[in-house]
């Protein structure tokens, strides 16, 4: 296991330089303002960490500005939570948040919402500012944050060796009778052992046939001998995410769970092999239904074989962009972070993930956790 020493903190120098950033963007494609809402990209560009509710607490972004925008009652516990400095407008009770975030708004300008805001939000706006000057601002922030700095890399590894500890531990724990949630339930509290706060952000434990159910069934489980084990789960540093999941035997393998295990771990790897600097998120799903193909699986989303997308971006979110999938012409880019797990499911028999998350470098790939070793060897 790598060393788990304190992971670095993303500065408020750090996230100024965020904004400066976004801001120069916004320069470029004439965007007088950014609402952004209680959101993770609110985390992102302001270290303000808020829950969303029916009230908005967010920030208008100008290109000179920094306001955050907040219920009255509110002003004091946003004063008092960590966020880059700016001035702090309120609304009342009886007042629309809406109209105070209209009036932030520089004249005749485009204001840019955040995907991620609820609906109620756009529809309150719309009240107060023309529809033609409401724009989706999803491109704007995510297409920031698709690119990880060095500092963020560093705890999503912080966030990863942990996990990887904590599949490790579930891994020797496991015995027959067991059932799934006391695995669920150590897993927790394992995380919370080893630093993450707030312990496991999800958690997966199936065994046998309900392996084949890519998110896990609902109802108790008890392990037997001979059963497939599927692990799923992650936990959360200083909001960024892992996941790692793997899937093994505890036994000795039968031939078609060994056979499909090769399979899986041949498309995880084709689609590390794929994932060029340059290459579109496409080309490595293509990759690993290729190998499937090969291997008389599939095709497309047919069973037995792949029935999802081989991955998903991963940051202040668990699934974000980059997603490796189907039409996805997103190329891959230094700093790019995104899971590679194309999952095989063998209907009524068992499902066979193994999922580690790939960073992208200025020489290409790289793991943040090394792949499983065999079907009953679950780590390298």
């Amino acid at each position: 296991m790598t060393s788990l020493t304190s992971p670095p903190k993303i500065s408020m120098e750090e996230r100024s330089q965020r904004l400066e950033k976004l801001r120069r963007t916004m320069a470029e494609q004439d965007i007088g303002a950014v609402l952004i809402g209680s959101t993770e990209s609110l985390r992102y560009f302001t270290g303000l960490v808020w829950h969303g509710s029916e009230r908005l607490v967010g920030a208008v972004i100008t290109q000179s500005d920094l306001v955050y925008v907040a219920p009255g009652f509110e002003r004091s516990r946003v004063e008092s939570l960590p966020h880059v400095p700016g001035e702090i407008r309120v609304w009342e009770e009886d007042e629309s948040s809406a109209a105070l975030v209209a009036s932030l708004l520089p004249q005749g300008s485009l204001l840019a919402i955040d995907d991620s805001v609820p609906l109620f939000v756009y529809n309150a706006l719309k009240r107060e500012i023309s529809v033609d000057r409401l724009i989706d601002g999803g491109p704007l922030l995510r297409g920031q944050r698709l690119r990880k700095s060095v500092n963020e890399i560093a705890i999503i590894q912080y966030a990863m060796n942990i996990t990887m500890e904590v599949q490790r531990k579930a891994h020797a724990m496991i015995r027959p009778g067991i059932a799934a949630s006391e695995v669920v339930r150590f897993i927790d509290d394992e995380h919370r052992r080893l630093g993450a706060k707030s312990g496991s952000t999800f958690c997966i434990v199936s065994f046998g046939e309900t392996t084949a159910l890519p998110h896990g069934a609902d109802g108790e489980q008890y392990y037997q001998p001979g059963d497939v084990v599927l692990v799923d789960t992650g936990c959360r540093i200083d909001g960024y995410n892992s996941d790692i999941t793997r899937t093994y035997m505890l036994d000795e393998p039968t031939p078609e769970f060994a056979r499909i295990w090769a399979i899986e771990r041949e498309a995880q790897q084709a689609v590390f092999d794929a994932a060029k600097l340059g290459a579109t998120c496409a080309s490595l799903d293509d990759a690993a239904r290729a190998v499937m193909l090969r291997h008389g699986l599939g095709p497309d989303y047919k069973l037995p074989g792949l029935p999802h997308r081989a991955g998903h971006g991963l940051g202040l979110e668990g699934h974000e962009e980059p997603y490796i999938v189907r039409g996805n012409e997103t190329r891959l880019e230094e700093g790019m972070c995104f899971s590679n797990e194309p999952m095989i499911v063998v209907p009524g028999q068992f499902g066979l993930r193994l999922e580690d998350i790939i960073h992208m470098t200025s020489e290409g790939p790289s793991w943040f956790t090394l792949p499983a070793k065999g079907p009953t060897e679950p780590f390298a």
